[in-house]
């Protein structure tokens, strides 16, 4: 049974930091680039980072550039997400994907998601 499990969300003060973890079984982890997303109230899903199977390669949005890293831990088929320099602004539920293309057929798999509230 595949599984994408999050956590470490939860309420933080602007300027603050949080660590998630996506914890994955069921499949083969080090195959599949992991992402994380995260969608606000009214908002559609956007992706936040990503990080290549093998951890070579990593890719974020221009809005959490700088504060945000995606390290991922292949022996313990975890990807993180650590927040710095925390912003109002990226108060949203966040997820985790796991992607691959095999034979031109995209496969993901979803966690349930976290959600993180940055606020005073």
């Amino acid at each position: 049974q595949v599984q994408l499990v999050e956590s470490g969300g939860g309420l933080v003060q602007p300027g603050g930091s949080l660590r998630l973890s996506c914890a994955a079984s069921g499949f083969t982890f080090s195959n599949y680039d992991m992402r994380w997303y995260r969608q606000a109230p009214g908002k559609e899903r956007e992706l936040v980072a990503q990080i290549t199977s093998a951890g070579g390669r990593t890719d974020y949005a221009d809005s959490v550039k700088g504060r945000f890293t995606i390290p991922r831990d292949n022996a313990e088929n975890t990807v993180y997400l650590q927040m710095s320099s925390l912003k109002p602004e990226d108060t949203a539920v966040y997820y985790c994907n796991s992607h691959r293309i095999v034979f031109r057929l995209h496969q993901n798999y979803w966690g349930q998601g976290t959600q993180v509230t940055v606020s005073s």
